[in-house]
């Protein structure tokens, strides 16, 4: 900050003021720091401000004034040189006020100012004290603060304030006796220990003091008037604060007392300080006033305090005892004031403290053990000069620490050893056992269960510690060294010691640098001295290697050992210093850098074996040589329990017999190791067969004599016992002592010299194998059961196959046991158990059949399948490695162990598998391998899918990295392979779904090379698999099949044309996987493999939709469902006609499957466009049905449908069930509606052939279910099809009149098709009439159709049509009528009938355009009543209602001509015995009447027709009834009779009942009276009808006559 103006000052120390008050305690911080910034630069100014604001704002909080007053003591401290005299003299006033303004103690405000007082005291304490003395009067009790300040100065200010001390004391003595208040008690106390404090540091220091004549004295008086208050009242208080202050005062204050003053006062002081310990939970300050009592009594030459040293010690003891707790400073700070007090009390009384400290030793706690031993250290290292005496005694008592069981304890011992290490204890006798415990310490196993208590040392923690321990005894306490050299040799060889091999070897390695670069004579070892027991340079050499075998147990001891073992190499044998000097450091830097993961354990046992073999050729000393291999041998036991190390022990030894060439000596040690081994162990068993077979490669027939020697020697005997009273135990001995000489013979062969094996193979090797294994029973050969013989046997038989074909490659060899030893082979893995793997059976047997199969003479066609089936299966079948083991525990194995062996097993089924493929590397030889796999690859199990996968990956590598291609091949099976291994790109097992890519991967770079592509070409599309391979890790599904979707483009980008049909049909299986994933990652594949390549399938095409046929049947994955759906479609896009031919001709009636396929080409709006226009244009053209006899004997033709347009409707049907074909169906409604109407109307009545699916193409799917065929019927498919593309168009409106009216089923129904097609026409017209003028111009051509049926189907729709006036809106009136007028004389009835109808619907439909088409429409009904081939006589009834309707709407001047004419037409169908006849006879005559009217003519004809109408008032038809009302109605007016007229107005209304009588009564009097002359006529014609065929028209005849003669008369 630059300097700022005065006024700036101002402004910005005012508003850091007014922020001083923050609730962010940073906040506050930071507002000092900057007030103390400007204070710095201006004191005087910002004090003053400070003070002003605190005058300013007398209420100020107290947090705020707190700050304040801190602020103001951080500008005093820093700048108190340059503040000026009278500021410095406010300042004193203000925070004098502060602190005393509030007689309540507030501490954090009242402490504040206290603080400033004393920051300013440091340099004017005179002003100071002239301040607070003026607060410090005798007799009144001062504030709490005044007393606490006078105490900070006294700290703070020693040579200041210890002059004022006498006087102050002096005023203060009187004030003890007046407090009450346990505060003012307490900063009394304090001020005491603050001054003598400042006393005792201002007499230490007299040479600095400005007033060099005070003298303790001065103040010893007024000190023990203090000391009588604090001691006899205020240390009795019940407040504990207070009573630790008081015992810290008296502290103080015991070195200011007189000595005779103390020296009374000790005995009762000493026992009431130790008593606080007992009220008081914290210690550390009564520790330290007791440190100080004694220390002054002890200056003083008390002789009291002899009488008082056994408290002491219990007190103290017990305080050293109470545990330390490192979070708790208070606790560590009183262990070391007790300490402190120990080491007073030593140097006067050190006999009496030793003796008590030494017995506490033995004590049975724990924590007086640990107590004493923590003195003892304390006391070895700080009072020296006192101890030296006591060495012997502590090195003698300390003995029983040593035997002490709790880590606590021991790690107290190592404090104390160590202490006494650098202190020349070790040096003397018996020092040796402490550095024994050490190491012995070093050498602790782990602890397995944390132990609960915080406080417990753990065997790691005090190991650790043992290790720095001997770690510091090699560096930093030189007299210790040739203490240690060469001592610690003794401990790397006994195993109990084995944990400590590291720290050994380091300080060995420490030790032996020092002598050597020191020259030191006893650098050089002498092994041999009298008396020595350093282990024997042999033994060393061998321990340090063995231990490097296992670098990384015991602590990483492999290194250091290797490291020591160069370090000491002179000593082991003066030769071997070159070579190892060369190879060590590179083993050990190799060790280094490898971790226990990443080394390769087999290769680095190789490198030590060849350097031990090496340094034996080295120093070609062949008696050193003998020696080694003797002592080797000797110290095998020390290894029995830790096997490994003995098998490598085992081999080191053999690797010295290899070099050894007393062959008698070789004999003995081979003898020594058989009998000495401990068979039953497999491990050690391993171990010695290997060790024997090293020693064979230089003694082949020394080794193979004393094996067969071994083979009948006495052990094999002995072990079975005496009197077989042994045998059940020893029995096992015998079969494993067998299988150790088995494991031998192996290990022989593979190490012979290969130029001696051959020759020994049967006779010497094979035989004694067989020999062994095979026991015989009276003379009868038994085949072992025992595991552990089997086991050896097969490893054993597959070292023999290994070593053969090492011999092989130089010379040719038959191995004519080839075959029967495979064989045995097959039947061991067939006899393991195949839902668990607890022994190395299926291991050992896979690697032994890998080695045999390299051999002569090669396995048989069938000898291979069964050799490849039975392992995969043995193997693949296994549970999952983690699937827990349900066998007694001692059966099953440990995770670890199950963890390996199936490691080992399937690196053993690899190799055999690639050993398989090498002897035939070309596709057929892959096929034979992969054929095996393939099944696994789709297995509902996870694990399983998983192992056939990457066996596969691991195969095609192998296969890739040896393919040699000399000449152009065909990888035939290319298609194949990908076929199965693409789909698993997306199995729901990440690690199948990456095996599966690097399959897909290396079989395409196969394909490059055979396409004659370097072994180092990459190919981008290929390489771009790598990273499709990154993207799979990906669980999500979209992810899996994008990324699917990739893999297929760079496949399709790669593969050979010929080999696409064969990957297709791979696919097609691949869509029934047992992964829901990968059948749709199938359908993925396959889809978008057609896209791409499908062009070029046509002829495949049938043979593909009838494969995807036969998967829909399987299919229950929805999703792969539709992609096959999409898989038809792609097809179709290619190769429309070919897809629409094979699918049409599949069998009918289609079955469900057959359907999705078509409702899949109904997806494709574009497709289904084209597919329907086919149809719709085949169906115009074809040949509905065709006219059958039916039998010899049945008279008459029966219409049998054509299957081709019935498949095709049932196509169409299903294509629009798919919701995506609306847009085509949309586009094609009118064609669609009018072929599918026309077709409707050639199916009514039309039978299935019998012969249903003769044209079929599916031969084996023409007999389709009975069921669907007995449901299936011709012209329901195209009522249905009609149903369905009515609701696809979504005409709902249509359909609901059409369901609720039963039209459908009146649509097929032959007598009833019409009146359902006129339903069909109605709602058309209804409710989707803008669609009309499209299906009438599609219909229209059908009208001239050679079919019946359909002219019938579509003049009824035309004919209904014109019932509703939207024909005329939408312009198709004229169309219509034309077609109708046509129609009048087509050759069939049915359409000349429904042709008239339709003509007199236009009355009803558009009447406005009837007499537009009078003169036709008079012409045509007319000619339909004439009608005479008109069996029913429908033609002229629909004629005379069409008559009726329209004469509603025609004008006077087109019918007045024809009345007549027509009336004459009418007459006779006046009595038609059919009553729709007579009523529309009656009701057409009542029509006619209005154009009559005023007709002399048509008054005479209605006279002649009244007696017929009246007397069919009472016809039985109450139609009939209805008319004749309506006619007379009607006549009325032109009768000539009003009377008349007026009657049938009044009573013939059509709702109201007739009194006939009556009627007919009245009416004939109005007769009479209005038409004499008609009477004659009326009888003669009423007459005619008392022949009526109907009573009721006979009874009302009888009636009319009566009531005429009743009134003529």
């Amino acid at each position: 900050m630059g300097v700022i103006e005065e006024t700036d000052v101002e402004q910005v120390t005012l508003a850091l003021l007014d922020a001083a008050n923050d609730r962010d305690p940073v906040v506050q911080e930071q507002v000092r720091k900057s007030i103390l910034t400007l204070g710095n630069q201006q004191p005087d100014k910002v004090l003053s401000m400070c003070q002003d604001y605190l005058l300013k704002h007398p209420k100020l909080v107290v947090g705020h004034r707190v700050v304040i007053l801190q602020t103001i003591e951080l500008v005093v401290k820093s700048r108190i040189d340059d503040i000026s005299y009278p500021k410095i003299k406010s300042v004193i006033q203000l925070a004098s006020d502060e602190m005393t303004k509030s007689k309540e103690v507030v501490p954090e405000w009242q402490q504040a100012a206290s603080n400033i007082l004393v920051a300013v005291g440091n340099k004017y304490i005179n002003d100071i004290m002239e301040e607070i003395l003026h607060k410090f009067q005798p007799g009144v009790l001062p504030h709490f603060f005044v007393v606490q300040t006078l105490a900070n100065l006294s700290d703070s200010n020693v040579y200041g304030m210890v002059p004022f001390l006498n006087a102050i004391m002096g005023t203060m003595l009187p004030m003890l006796g007046m407090t009450k208040q346990d505060n003012m008690k307490w900063v009394f106390s304090s001020a005491l220990c603050h001054f003598s404090e400042s006393i005792l540091e201002y007499l230490a220091n007299l040479d600095k003091a400005p007033d060099p004549t005070v003298r303790k004295d001065t103040f010893s008086s007024e000190i023990y008037s203090a000391y009588d208050i604090l001691f006899n009242s205020w240390i009795q208080s019940r407040e504990s604060k207070l009573r630790l202050t008081v015992a810290e005062a008296l502290g103080s204050m015991s070195h200011l007392m007189a000595h005779d003053k103390l020296e009374e006062q000790l005995p009762k002081l000493l026992p009431t300080i130790l008593g606080l310990y007992k009220k008081n939970s914290e210690h550390y300050i009564i520790s330290k006033s007791l440190c100080q009592i004694l220390e002054a009594s002890v200056n003083m030459g008390s002789r009291v305090l002899e009488t008082q040293i056994d408290g002491l010690l219990v007190a103290l003891h017990q305080q050293i005892c109470s545990p330390m707790d490192f979070s708790n400073p208070p606790t560590v700070k009183n262990h070391n004031e007790v300490l402190r007090c120990f080491t007073i009390l030593a140097n006067t009384f050190p006999d009496r403290l030793m003796v008590f400290v030494l017995q506490r030793l033995e004590n049975s706690n724990e924590r007086n053990r640990m107590g004493s031993l923590a003195v003892l250290r304390h006391l070895i290292n700080s009072s020296t000069s006192i101890m030296e005496t006591k060495r012997l005694l502590i090195l003698a008592s300390i003995r029983q620490p040593l035997a002490d069981h709790s880590n606590k304890v021991k790690k107290r011992v190592v404090q104390v050893i160590s202490a006494m290490a650098h202190h020349g204890y070790l040096e003397l006798e018996g020092g040796d056992l402490l550095v024994r415990f050490i190491i012995q310490h070093c050498a602790l196993p782990d602890n397995y269960h944390r132990p609960p208590d915080p406080e417990e040392v753990t065997n790691e923690a005090l190991r650790s510690m043992c290790d720095n321990t001997l770690h510091l005894f090699t560096t930093t306490v030189g007299r210790l060294t040739d203490v240690l050299w060469p001592m610690l040799l003794c401990y790397l060889t006994p195993n109990q010691y084995a944990n400590a091999t590291t720290p050994l070897c380091k300080s060995l390695i420490l030790l032996a640098n020092k002598k050597q670069t020191a020259q030191e004579p006893n650098f050089i070892i002498d092994f041999n001295a009298q008396g020595s027991s350093l282990p024997s340079q042999y033994i060393l050499m061998i321990r340090l290697l063995v231990n490097a075998a296992f670098p990384f147990r015991c602590r990483g001891h492999g290194a250091p050992s290797l490291s020591l073992l160069h370090t000491i190499s002179t000593n082991i044998h003066p030769k071997a210093e070159p070579l190892w000097e060369n190879e060590i450091p590179k083993l050990v830097n190799y060790l280094e850098e490898s971790t226990e993961d990443s080394l390769d354990k087999k290769k680095w046992e190789e490198t030590l074996l060849q350097l031990l073999s090496k340094t034996l050729a080295t120093t070609d000393d062949s008696q050193w040589t003998g020696q080694l291999a003797v002592e080797a041998t000797r110290y095998l036991p020390t290894y029995n329990n830790a096997l490994e190390e003995k098998s490598f022990l085992y081999r080191c030894i053999g690797v010295i017999l290899q070099q050894c060439y007393n062959k008698e000596l070789v004999r003995k040690q081979l003898q020594e190791i058989l009998i000495s081994t401990r068979h039953n162990d497999a491990i050690e068993r391993t171990g010695v067969a290997m060790g024997i077979g090293l020693c064979a490669s230089s003694h082949l027939d020394g080794t193979l004599e004393k094996l067969e020697e071994f083979g009948k020697s006495d052990a094999f005997r002995k072990a079975s016992g005496i009197f077989g009273l042994l045998k059940d135990k020893n029995e096992v001995d015998v079969e494993k002592m067998k299988s150790t000489l088995i494991l031998c013979y192996g290990y022989v062969a593979l190490h012979a010299p290969e130029d001696k094996l051959l020759t020994r193979i049967d006779s010497d090797i094979l035989h004694n194998i067989s020999k062994n294994f095979n026991t015989k029973v009276l003379g009868i050969k038994v085949e072992t059961k025992d595991l552990t013989m089997k086991l050896s046997l097969i490893h054993s038989v597959g070292l023999i196959a290994k070593a053969i074909s090492k011999s092989v490659r130089k010379q040719g060899y038959l191995f004519s046991r080839k075959q029967e030893l495979m064989g045995v082979m097959m039947d061991f893995i067939k006899a393991e158990p195949t839902d668990v793997m607890r022994t190395p059976v299926r291991y050992l047997v896979l690697t032994t059949c890998a080695n045999l199969i390299n051999l002569d003479p090669p396995l048989t066609e069938n000898e291979n399948f069964d050799l490849l089936k039975t392992c995969l299966n043995g193997v693949y079948g296994l549970p999952t490695v983690d699937t827990p083991d349900k066998a007694k525990d001692e059966e099953a194995l440990d995770p670890q162990q199950r963890e390996v062996l199936y490691s080992d097993t399937f690196t053993a089924l690899h190799e055999l598998l690639r050993n398989v493929l090498a002897r035939d590397l070309s596709p057929d030889g892959l096929q034979s391998v992969f054929k095996h796999i393939e099944s696994w690859l789709s297995s509902g199990q996870d694990h399983e899918r998983e192992r056939a996968v990457k066996t596969t990956a691991e195969l095609l590598q192998f296969y890739l990295d040896n393919l040699r291609v000399k000449n152009l091949v065909i990888f035939h099976n290319l298609g194949a392979l990908v076929g199965r291994l693409a789909p698993r790109c997306t199995d729901p097992n990440p690690e199948v779904r990456r095996a599966a890519i690097d399959c897909v991967y290396r079989l395409m770079y196969i394909q490059l090379r055979y396409e004659g592509f370097s072994l180092d070409y990459k190919d981008d599309s290929v390489e771009g698999l790598l990273d499709v391979r990154e993207k799979l890790s990906n669980p999500d599904h979209s992810v899996l099949y994008k990324t699917c979707s990739e893999l297929t483009k760079i496949i399709s980008k790669r593969l050979p044309q010929q080999q696409l049909s064969t990957l297709l049909f791979m696919l097609y299986d691949g869509l029934v996987d047992s992964q829901s994933n990968c059948s749709r990652a199938s359908s993925v594949i396959l889809n978008t493999l057609l896209k791409n390549r499908g062009a070029g399938l046509q002829d495949l095409v049938p043979e593909m939709l009838e494969v995807l046929h036969n998967r829909l049947q399987v299919i229950g994955e929805e999703q792969v469902k539709m992609a096959i759906g999409q898989s038809i479609l792609i097809l179709a896009t290619q190769h429309l006609q070919t897809v629409v031919n094979t699918l049409v001709a599949y069998p009918l009636p289609y079955d469900s499957w057959s359907c999705e396929m078509w409702i899949a080409l109904g997806a494709d709006s574009t497709l289904a466009l084209q597919i329907m226009e086919m149809i719709i244009e085949k169906l115009n053209v074809m040949v509905p049905y065709v006219d059958k006899k039916e039998s010899m004997l049945r008279p008459g033709l029966t219409k049998v449908a054509t299957s081709q347009p019935l498949a095709m409707t049932c196509a169409l049907r299903e294509m629009m069930l798919s919701g995506q074909s609306a847009d085509a169906v949309a586009y094609l409604f009118p064609k669609l509606f009018s072929a599918l109407l026309v077709r409707l109307g050639s199916s009514v009545g039309v039978q299935l052939p019998k012969d249903l699916n003769s044209n079929s193409i599916i031969s084996d799917r023409k007999t389709t279910n009975k069921i669907n065929v007995a449901n299936f019927d011709v012209c329901g498919v195209a009522v249905e099809a009609l149903r369905i593309l009515l609701g696809r168009a979504q005409l709902d409106t249509v359909m609901k009149p059409l369901d609720q009216e039963g039209a459908w089923d009146k649509m097929k129904d032959p007598q009833q098709h019409t009146t359902g097609v006129t339903l069909l026409s109605r709602a058309m017209a209804k409710h989707a009439g803008p669609r009309l003028p499209a299906i009438v111009e599609s219909l229209c051509p059908s009208l001239c159709n050679i079919y019946e049926c359909q002219r019938i189907t579509v003049t009824a729709f035309f004919s209904e049509l014109l019932n509703h006036h939207v024909v005329t809106e939408l312009m198709i009136l004229d169309m219509l009528m034309n077609n109708m007028m046509e129609r009048i004389t087509d050759t069939c009835g049915t359409v000349r009938m429904l042709a008239v109808r339709g003509l007199g619907n236009i009355a009803v439909g558009s009447p406005e355009k009837v007499n537009k088409y009078a003169k036709e429409l008079l012409a045509a009904m007319s000619s339909g009543m004439e009608e005479n081939d008109d069996p029913g006589k429908l033609i002229t009834l629909e004629a005379m209602s069409g008559m009726s309707k329209i004469l509603l709407y025609l004008d006077q001047k087109n019918v007045h001509l024809l009345v007549v004419y027509i009336f004459m037409k009418i007459k006779p169908f006046l009595e038609n015995e059919n009553d729709e006849i007579r009523c529309a006879s009656i009701m057409l005559l009542g029509n006619l009447s209005k154009f009559g009217s005023g007709e002399p003519v048509f008054k005479d004809q209605i006279h002649n027709v009244l007696v017929s109408l009246l007397l069919h008032l009472s016809d039985p038809n109450p139609q009939v009834v209805k008319a004749c009302k309506y006619a007379m109605r009607i006549c009325a007016p032109v009768i000539g009779s009003e009377q008349i007229s007026a009657m049938f107005q009044n009573h013939l209304l059509e709702e109201k009942g007739l009194h006939h009588g009556e009627f007919i009564n009245d009416l004939t009097k109005y007769l009479i009276q209005d038409f004499p002359g008609m009477l004659n006529f009326y009888h003669i014609t009423v007459i005619q009808f008392f022949k009526s065929n109907w009573a009721e028209i006979r009874a009302s005849a009888a009636m009319f006559i009566g009531e005429d003669s009743r009134f003529g008369d």
